[in-house]
């Protein structure tokens, strides 16, 4: 008798703590949505200043230094502190909107250097390519240059080529436009550390890309809700000058072609176990290819490596001849992934910024 009523007790407790470890998920996943929106909130509406006051600013005569440094340091954290706040809004938005658009980033080079790690940590900022520091020339002779450094390509613009039916003087004809997609890959899609060599052809600047994180596996999702993987790369990239010059000046332009490699590697299995280096020649209970004329399956069965080309175009917009920085503006074209041969590879269409150094 005793065990009957201990085990109905035991089974009472369980019961009541199910119910209590619910409310208590539920009023977590509230308070977490509820926090996040107060942040974006305040990050929206805080002024910068507030958060970086300067010690010594505002303390009369006795302050610890002059008021014209003072001034000048506090300026300085007024500006920092406001990057800082928009970097961390950057993180925020993304967290509760998606990643429909890209944001660029707002820090230099030098800014980005005095940072933490802690700092710098689901802000997003790590996906976002520096801008060019205002200062010096704007323009850097090209004689002594023999390498690219840091070059760094943040797309902001995704975009897919599609076709439309159209009717043009009665008749129905089919054109090419580019159709806005939808990023759903998270921020890790910008190419950054890479570096390359310098030349010089014809009186033009060729740059030849050579190493760094030069791809990111990336997705976009099509307005009908179709998804679109790409290797987003630049591999083996050989860029040329537009015109003949012995400078890096605003203007300039280069554009050149490079390698796309499949977005799936030899090891990949579908879900049939097919592959190209290991798996199934063919999947398991199907005819063999000899018995069928069936082309879907065929291109199904018969994986393969493909390597694409795309095409680059970089302008420049922006020279620090002091620091040998350089930065500006690129469109890219290039095929999507065609899932080991079996599918008809998309075009895309990336723009976005880009930065680098030189030497």
């Amino acid at each position: 008798m005793r065990t009957v009523f201990f085990a109905i007790a035991c089974l009472a407790c369980v019961g009541h703590g199910r119910r209590t470890q619910a409310k208590e998920d539920l009023q977590i996943d509230q308070d977490a949505s509820s926090s996040l929106n107060n942040l974006a909130s305040l990050l929206q509406a805080v002024k910068p200043s507030a958060g970086y006051q300067v010690p010594g600013v505002g303390q009369g005569r006795g302050a610890a230094m002059n008021s014209r440094a003072a001034s000048g340091l506090q300026k300085f954290a007024n500006e920092f502190g406001g990057k800082v706040l928009a970097a961390g809004l950057v993180g925020v938005l993304a967290l509760t909107a998606g990643t429909d658009a890209a944001v660029a980033g707002p820090f230099t080079r030098s800014e980005i250097a005095g940072l933490t790690y802690d700092q710098i940590k689901g802000t997003g900022l790590a996906n976002t390519c520096p801008q060019v520091e205002a200062g010096g020339t704007s323009s850097i002779a090209t004689g002594s240059l023999k390498k690219l450094n840091e070059f760094c390509l943040e797309p902001t613009t995704f975009q897919v080529i599609g076709e439309r039916q159209m009717n043009v003087n009665g008749k129905v004809q089919t054109v090419e436009e580019p159709l806005n997609v939808k990023v759903t890959t998270r921020q890790t899609y910008t190419l950054t550390g890479i570096d390359g060599q310098l030349s010089s052809k014809d009186g033009k600047l060729v740059f030849t890309e050579q190493d760094g994180i030069d791809y990111a596996p990336t997705s976009v999702q099509l307005p009908g809700g179709e998804r679109v993987p790409f290797l987003f790369t630049v591999k083996n990239l050989v860029a040329t000058a537009d015109k003949a010059s012995d400078k890096i000046e605003p203007g300039l332009k280069l554009s050149g072609s490079f390698k796309v490699p499949s977005y799936r590697t030899g090891l990949f299995l579908d879900p049939k176990g097919r592959g190209t280096t290991t798996g199934y020649d063919q999947a398991q209970a199907l005819p063999a290819l000899q018995a069928t004329d069936d082309d879907e399956l065929f291109k199904e069965n018969n994986k393969k490596f493909e390597v694409g080309t795309g095409s680059l175009e970089l302008k420049v917009t922006s020279v620090n001849s002091e620091l040998k920085e350089i930065g500006g503006v690129f469109v890219q074209k290039q095929p999507s992934d065609t899932d080991l041969g079996s599918k008809a590879p998309k075009e895309l269409l990336l723009k976005g910024n880009w930065f680098a150094t030189v030497e």
